[in-house]
């Protein structure tokens, strides 16, 4: 099977058709995810949910705190390796599927989309804005978004719960979209769900880098796969402050070059620092996840700007998100155009 894999990535990489599906699974995971919302509760791409179900219990009683950290990265290795093996496995026969029922190119289009997020964030942003703006922000307003971020809100001030959310936003676009996409047009379904098994388990487990040994591992491989694509959305969220009302694309993108408070590549990097810098706030700060562990995120944006972030900062940084996605899509439009041409 791994021969095939890797002469499949050489027969049809840059292949028109790919671009396509993945233009095509963004439309759709944009306006199911707004029209249903949140799955389960969580924003988080479907396949994550499902890698946490299947090994996410398996993880828990390996990534015992009082273990040493040597023993917490042999386990990590292995399950790491375990993760990948389901992921492959899942790719390979999403792969078949795909090549045996291929309804018109709609069941590649399907599953891709399973992989990938973005309406379920902002159908969650927007209930946040709502309550917010009607003065009823409770567990209710921010439940997705916590179990999203995997963030204890409950223990957050509004000020926090907005600066979650938007950090979700930008980290979402990042992996939930760029990631998978850049990824599927490389190696197809089985390179899609390979990264994607990564970043859930970095989702469940690496607790924004401050995890030891256990949640390295796949951090450690995670940012391997994932740190063009994350440049690429890094890039593109500083554009789209051009698009954004009071954004500030050149500030964004000097940010990103020589920035004094950017986002460590586990706190969110690129993406966040765009959005703060463009939208000229402060994120980050420290957090409690939801298993009880205490996590000093670093303070992201320009000096001087404000952390005390409200329902205005939050529609900015909706609008900048939605403008970020229309960027890559028309950069997914124009890469089609000339691969139809090479080809």
């Amino acid at each position: 099977m791994m021969l095939e894999f890797l002469s499949d990535i050489h027969d049809n990489l840059l292949d028109p058709g790919r671009f396509l599906t993945a233009l095509s699974a963004i439309v759709l995971t944009g306006i199911v995810g707004l029209v249903t919302g949140p799955r389960g509760g969580s924003a988080q791409p479907l396949y994550w949910q499902v890698n946490d179900l299947l090994t996410g219990w398996i993880g828990g009683k390996l990534d015992r705190l009082h273990r040493k950290a040597v023993d917490l990265l042999f386990r990590g290795v292995l399950f790491v390796y375990f993760a990948l093996q389901i992921a492959y496995m899942f790719g390979y026969l999403a792969q078949r599927i795909t090549a045996e029922m291929p309804l018109y190119g709609f069941t590649e289009i399907l599953i891709l989309s399973l992989l990938l997020t973005s309406g379920t964030v902002w159908f969650a942003l927007l209930k946040l804005y709502f309550a917010m703006r009607d003065g009823k922000t409770g567990q209710g307003a921010y439940y997705a978004i916590a179990r999203s971020s995997r963030v204890n809100l409950a223990v957050s001030d509004d000020y926090g719960i907005t600066r979650t959310g938007m950090g979700l936003a930008a980290r979402s676009f990042d992996k939930g979209i760029v990631a998978p996409v850049i990824w599927y047009l490389i190696a197809g379904l089985p390179g899609a769900f390979i990264y994607s098994a990564l970043t859930a388990v970095v989702w469940r487990f690496g607790r924004d880098g401050s995890c030891r040994g256990f949640g390295k591992v796949a951090l450690a491989l995670e940012k391997l796969m994932g740190f063009v694509p994350h440049v690429l959305a890094g890039i593109l969220m500083a554009l789209a402050g051009l698009l954004t009302p009071t954004g500030g694309m050149s500030r964004a993108l000097l940010a990103l070059l020589h920035g004094k408070a950017k986002a460590p590549y586990a706190e969110g990097g690129l993406p966040v620092t765009a959005m703060a810098y463009a939208l000229n706030v402060s994120l980050g700060g420290a957090v409690q996840d939801i298993d009880g562990h205490k996590i000093k995120r670093t303070w992201v944006g320009p000096e001087g700007a404000t952390a005390q972030l409200e329902k205005g900062h939050l529609r900015r940084a909706l609008y900048l998100s939605l403008m970020a996605h229309v960027l890559f899509l028309s950069a997914l439009v124009g890469a089609m155009i000339v691969a139809g041409r090479l080809g």
